[in-house]
């Protein structure tokens, strides 16, 4: 038998009548996650994935791919075997020799899932330690405290033997809950925010504000970066890049300065409840963080949130910066997040912004503005891009 990965569930296995369809959502994310790593067969019993390789392929990428599919609490690379223990010691020495070379201390741990299986847990842990103690007298048995623990499980299908599991990438499996529009910057919060929504389950809908030419190509293409990195984790998603030169030049013509920020971030709300209305979302997504700059004050917020009919959805409302950049570093978006190219919120920045506003004022303050033409001819010409793997 070959070598396979198996993939723990995390919080589906809680689910009652509705289990099968988060375990099938799961199935379909994990096939297009190693669809272009080659073939492979993937089948759900008992609350675990099985995924077996119908080919040669790099299994090491695919156990990689597997660690960041959410819905799976644990990945483990493992041999398959016949369910007799002779067999499953002879695969142990050979599937585990190299890593019984290089430590210097180990015991084994069997579960025993097919309960019909004649020999104890406990007494397969004996059986498989004897034989493997007998193959690497250099590598001494410690019950307590190994350097490394040889797993051995008894399921339904065949035994199978690893090493310690890798952690997965926990949460639901995106499309399970639902749609959201999520509002993704060029910044090291809104790739974070994204991405912890996405990992309840929920489809994601990236929206970027392009101001060329105050903003450049270069951070165009960092924010398609920074999305693409993502559908590591999101799937599948199409990039909503709308234009807004044109209104954050209305607002800076018609609009008094000190509220120039509040006005362009009730613009963007718009927009994106137009989009998640076309899309069917739920919801809106955006990364800001109690306090950390002049517009994300409960005040201010307040006052962009006023303009929307989906719920928002702030993930980090309660994150100090260095957890947030903690998980940028963790997905892979840090790096891309703090290259050095503007993004649109920077264009146009009153010298002194109002953070207590009051939403009357702030309605008054943009009410030169012909509003619905404005969020019209954006969503119009918004340029959709769709992204994978």
């Amino acid at each position: 038998m070959q070598d396979m990965i198996l993939l723990k569930l995390g919080e589906i296995v809680l689910k009652g009548l509705n289990k099968k369809y988060f375990e099938q959502k799961l199935i379909s994310n994990v096939k297009r996650r190693l669809k272009p790593l080659g073939s492979f067969k993937v089948y759900c019993f008992q609350s675990t994935i099985y995924v077996e390789p119908q080919e040669e392929v790099d299994m090491d990428a695919a156990l990689e791919a597997m660690t960041q599919v959410f819905g799976v609490v644990n990945v483990v690379r493992a041999a398959a075997c016949e369910k007799d223990v002779a067999a499953i010691a002879e695969k142990a020495i050979e599937y585990m020799g190299e890593a019984m070379r290089q430590a210097r201390s180990f015991k084994v741990e069997t579960r025993r899932a097919d309960k019909s299986f004649p020999l104890s847990s406990i007494q397969i842990s004996q059986y498989v330690g004897g034989a493997l103690s007998d193959a690497f007298p250099d590598t001494a048995v410690d019950v307590h405290e190994p350097e490394l623990t040889v797993h051995v499980e008894i399921r339904d299908f065949a035994a199978y033997v690893h090493s310690r599991p890798l952690p997965g990438a926990g949460g639901m499996p995106v499309g399970s809950n639902g749609s959201a529009v999520t509002l993704l910057s060029g910044g090291i919060d809104s790739p974070v925010s994204t991405y912890m929504i996405a990992k309840r389950g929920v489809r994601m809908i990236p929206v970027h504000f392009f101001s060329f030419p105050y903003t450049s190509e270069l951070a165009k293409e960092k924010v398609i970066d920074l999305a693409k990195t993502l559908t590591r984790y999101c799937g599948r998603m199409t990039l909503n890049i709308v234009p807004f030169t044109h209104i954050q030049e209305e607002i800076r013509d018609k609009c008094p300065e000190e509220y120039f920020t509040l006005i362009m971030r009730r613009f963007m709300m718009r927009i994106a409840q137009r989009i998640a209305d076309y899309n069917g979302a739920r919801a809106l997504v955006t990364g800001e963080n109690l306090g950390q700059v002049a517009s994300q004050t409960m005040e201010a917020m307040t006052c962009t949130e006023a303009v929307c009919t989906s719920v928002v959805l702030r993930p980090l409302i309660g994150f100090d910066k260095e957890e947030i950049v903690r998980a940028a570093r963790k997905i892979g978006t840090f790096e891309t997040s703090t290259l050095p190219y503007e993004d649109c919120c920077t264009v146009f920045t009153p010298r002194h912004p109002r953070t207590r506003p009051k939403l009357a004022e702030v309605e008054e303050a943009e009410s030169a503005l012909d509003i619905e033409a404005l969020v019209e001819e954006a969503f119009t010409h918004t340029e959709l891009m769709k992204l994978d793997l």
